[in-house]
């Protein structure tokens, strides 16, 4: 990295020191990162070939003497559960969900007092005894059975350790305190068996009690030596986390009481030039850190140099930036390097799992033996872009939402798809025979998927990786389940399945030396940059907050000398300031909000820098803010094309309808997507009963129950007839428009209930009309009517047609009614000025009623005619006639004055919609 990086240091001491015995020379560094690097170093500072010294990690190292094989938390809960039953009673014992819920917290517990080599009996009997206390006044007969289990859950502790213990000890494998237990106790053997190797440890600085017992052994025995990295500016001042450990090494350390403490250096104090930059929110700091590196690569280019980004390092405070940055990336990065993993949450075949997982298991817990899957997730599943493609189920979708289907049986799920792929077979194979098979058919699936996907294409190569990253996991869980075959309930697998699926990373290829490196802050560890990029700086993610996962209070950890949040956050205080040691440009970047996902104040480490700010520092802070338009949105204006009017013209052949009008009074957009381009809503399966349906099986309901009356006068035992048939009906009208639907529970019912109120309430209200004297005669129910507007401001003729949902002759009168569901007002019917009658939306159901009356006019022979609206929620204010409303004059039959003015405002609106030289303007509402 720079010229006189950590690394570069290490490689002449062993080129200078170790030159005859590299072969024999073990270097062990905090990470397994920083051996390419080294290697790097080391080339750099040789001429000609050498055999390289062994280069690993510290947990490696530690394995090595051990001689024990490290398991990963889920295979250790597993283990943990066995030893559990084999030393619990039958009857206390507990499902593998209750167990796993305090054993993951006690097995960090036994993890730390491993690693710092306390006397587990000691540690565990203590918080016996602090848990007896807490309870000491209660007498014993007011002890409770919940009582008695919580106490004796604390005396079991030390029974649980030494169990474990043994039993992992007896098959070779280890959690990671376990194994530094264990090497602890055979270093003498280690260290007498390698007499002739030399070791090097480099870049430390946390050291657990272990590793601390280790080193200093290899040190005393003369086979060790370890070189810190550790800047004065933090060593020499006594408050400074980044230096609490190498000052608790300095002054403890025997070796140190004679020898010199190397190395000390003074990076930190030196020229640095500091940005502090604030921004709203994840995306924002993405877009910065893109910008950053595009000003870097530019100012290199304008200086000559090749605009290599080697030196410059992105360290993201959280992972989830990861594909915001790469996206913000400029094009002329080139070379690049990711040491993270992509979190596996976003990975689509883990979607895919998740959701099959939450189907079968809501299948299960509805009822195993019917085996009823909710739509969602079945259209979710069959919609995943892994399936579509490959299930052939799109007419099996459309049924599905054609027909309301919410509730299905797996019975009914394959009547309906007659010919399944094998794909679908795999995704809806009943989980009923526990745990295995389920894996097993996973497994399967995902091996299908892979097949479908081609090596050719590069997008279909980088799913394949997904997809095989889950089919490890998948492969992993079957070998644990084949060995413990005692936790078999699918719950269970979803609670594992859900821990064991954030290991399931997909690494990033790249060349590690060259080019851009993007990294996590533990990845950081040894390196050195010149350009380092440090996102969410934010207290919570950089440093993490506390977080007290353990059963050992704080001031035990503190008096036993456990690690507390004191030494956590001075961990991540020294990766910080190893960041910045060695790099000239630094650029810190925080989310300004401080409420809100991913927020929180701004880092304390940008205010420590700022309050301890060094002499040769530069340190500027900006807050950046994205540029807001001056118009945040262009409505849009759409021309007439040639091809338009050629489907405007198709329309008015065929007919304008009401509804079509007002659309384009409402928005000439809309009418411009539903009319001329003919893009009708997507079909969704209907849950709960839509106020549009609702409204279809009204009139449905009142046709059928009216059309024995047409041309005849309707008399009360008519209607009285019509109230015996309504419960009938209406769920004969439910059925055929709402299909499948469920109406027998939940707001379905409700809706139900309300439809058979208002037919009842309507046929109350005609049955009262009937016994006041009004004579009733039907002439037409849900009968389309029509007729050609010919004017010659119009550039071809205009059919205008509407169906009516029922006319009748009333007293004499000619009387067009339109049902409406919703709440219609008398003013809603109300007419007090022919002005910008086509140019309100609140005159839509004036322009309907009156387009009905202009339709029927030449039917009617002469009748007077009145055009109205019932309100089935305003059914006290009975039949809403439209009326024109002049001074104090009302006139609600409709007569020839009224429908020519009319029709000269219809003329007007229909001129400017088929107008060539108007273009259709979206109405910003």
């Amino acid at each position: 990295m720079t010229n006189t990086s950590f690394l570069d240091k290490i490689a002449s001491v062993l080129i200078a020191k170790y030159a005859d015995t590299l072969s024999n020379t073990i270097v062990v560094l905090p990470n397994k990162r920083a051996k390419i690097f080294l290697i790097e170093a080391l080339k750099k500072q040789v001429a000609t070939n050498i055999i390289s010294p062994e280069i690993i990690s510290v947990e490696d190292f530690v394995q090595n003497i051990a001689g024990i094989r490290t398991i990963d938390p889920i295979e250790l809960l597993f283990e943990f559960y066995e030893v559990y039953l084999s030393i619990t009673a039958t009857a206390n014992q507990q499902s593998f969900e209750l167990f796993a819920n305090w054993a993951k917290t006690l097995l960090q517990d036994f993890n730390e007092i491993d690693r710092y080599l306390l006397d587990p009996s000691h540690v565990l009997s203590y918080l016996k005894d602090i848990e007896d206390i807490k309870k000491w006044g209660i007498e014993v007969e007011n002890k409770t059975a919940l009582l008695e289990k919580y106490i004796d859950f604390w005396k079991l502790l030390p029974n649980y350790y030494q169990s474990l213990y043994a039993h992992l000890l007896n098959k070779g494998i280890g959690y990671q305190g376990l194994i530094y237990r264990e090497a602890v106790h055979n270093i003498n053997h280690f260290s007498n068996s390698l007499h002739d190797k030399k070791f090097v440890f480099a870049g430390f600085n946390a050291l657990n009690a272990a590793e601390e017992k280790i080193i200093q052994h290899l040190i005393a025995s003369d086979q060790a030596k370890i070189y810190w990295d550790a800047d004065q500016t933090f060593l020499n001042d006594p408050y400074h986390d980044a230096g609490l450990f190498v000052r608790r090494f300095k002054e403890n350390w025997k070796h140190y009481k004679l020898h010199p403490f190397e190395w000390i250096v003074n990076d930190f104090s030196q020229t640095k030039n500091i940005q502090v930059i604030g921004t709203p929110k994840t995306i924002g700091q993405a877009k910065i850190a893109g910008s950053i590196i595009e000003n870097i690569i530019n100012e290199s280019q304008s200086l000559g140099t090749d605009g290599t980004l080697d030196k410059v390092a992105v360290v993201l405070g959280e992972e989830n930036l990861l594909v915001p940055l790469l996206y913000s990336l400029p094009s002329s990065v080139g070379a690049l390097n990711i040491t993270m993993g992509y979190s596996s949450k976003n990975n689509p075949a883990q979607i895919l799992t998740a959701k099959l997982f939450k189907m079968h298991t809501n299948a299960l817990s509805r009822n195993a033996k019917s085996y009823v899957l909710y739509y969602k997730d079945i259209l979710d599943i069959l919609t995943h872009p892994l399936v579509e493609p490959y299930a052939k189920t799109s007419a099996l979708v459309q049924t599905i939402n054609q027909n309301n289907y919410t509730f299905i049986t797996h019975h009914k799920l394959m009547e309906l798809n007659g010919i399944p792929s094998e794909i679908f077979l795999l995704l809806f194979q009943k989980w009923e025979k526990g745990s295995i098979p389920v894996l097993e058919t996973i497994s399967k699936l995902l091996q299908t998927i892979k097949g479908n996907l081609s090596n050719d294409n590069e997008e279909e190569k980088i799913t394949k990786a997904f997809v095989f990253a889950i089919f490890k996991v998948i492969n992993k869980l079957i070998n644990y389940y084949s060995k413990h075959e005692h936790i078999d309930k699918i719950e269970t697998l979803y609670a594992i399945y859900k821990q064991v699926i954030d290991l399931a990373e997909v690494s990033f290829e790249g060349e590690p030396l060259n080019g851009l490196q993007i990294m996590g802050v533990l990845e950081s560890r040894v390196l050195d940059f010149d350009t380092v990029i440090v996102t969410s700086m934010n207290e919570g993610k950089f440093p993490a907050g506390k977080s007290q996962n353990s059963f050992i209070p704080y001031d035990v950890k503190r008096e036993l000398g456990l690690p507390t949040f004191k030494e956590k956050d001075a961990i991540y205080t020294y990766h910080f300031y190893h960041l910045l040691q060695r790099a000239k440009n630094i650029y810190l970047i925080y989310n300004t909000e401080s409420e809100g996902l991913d927020a929180g104040e701004k880092s304390r480490f940008i205010t420590q820098l700022e309050v301890e700010k060094q002499k040769n520092h530069t340190l500027t802070h900006e807050i950046y803010n994205a540029v807001l338009p001056e118009t945040a949105y262009q409505p849009m204006v759409i021309p007439k094309s040639e091809r338009v009017m050629l489907r405007l013209k198709e329309i008015a052949e065929k007919g304008f309808s009401p509804s079509a009008i007002t659309s384009y009074i409402r928005n000439p957009i809309q009418f411009y997507f539903q009319k001329i381009l003919r893009i009708s809503e997507v079909e969704e399966v209907e849950e709960n009963i839509a106020l549009n349906t609702l409204g279809t099986i009204i009139h449905e309901t009142l046709k059928v129950l009216y059309e024995p009356f047409i041309d005849k006068f309707i008399s009360e035992s008519d209607i009285l007839n019509c109230f015996k048939q309504i419960d009938t009906e209406v769920l004969k009208q439910f059925k055929l428009v709402y299909k499948e639907g469920e109406i027998k529970k939940g707001r379905n019912l409700l809706a139900f209930e309300v439809a058979k109120r208002n037919v009842s309430n309507f046929l109350k209200v005609e049955l009262e009309s009937i016994k006041n004297g009004d004579a009733i005669k039907i002439i037409a129910l849900e009968q389309t009517f029509e007729r050609i507007i010919n004017h010659p401001n119009l550039p071809f003729p205009v059919l205008i047609k509407g169906n009516v949902d029922r006319i009748e002759e009333r007293n004499g009168i000619i009387r067009i009614i339109d049902y409406k569901t919703g709440k219609v007002e008398k003013a809603s019917v109300t007419l007090k000025s022919w002005k910008g009658l086509t140019e309100d939306i609140k005159s839509d159901k004036i322009i309907q009623v009156l387009a009905y009356a202009y339709v029927y006019e030449h039917d009617a022979k002469g009748k007077p005619i009145e055009a109205g609206i019932i309100s089935f929620k305003n059914l006290k204010a009975g039949f809403l006639a439209f009326n024109f409303k002049e001074i104090n004059e009302i006139n609600a039959i409709i007569n020839e004055e009224i429908l020519g003015n009319y029709l000269e405002q219809m003329v007007l609106l229909l001129s400017e919609i088929l107008d060539e030289n108007i273009p259709f303007e979206e109405k910003l509402i």
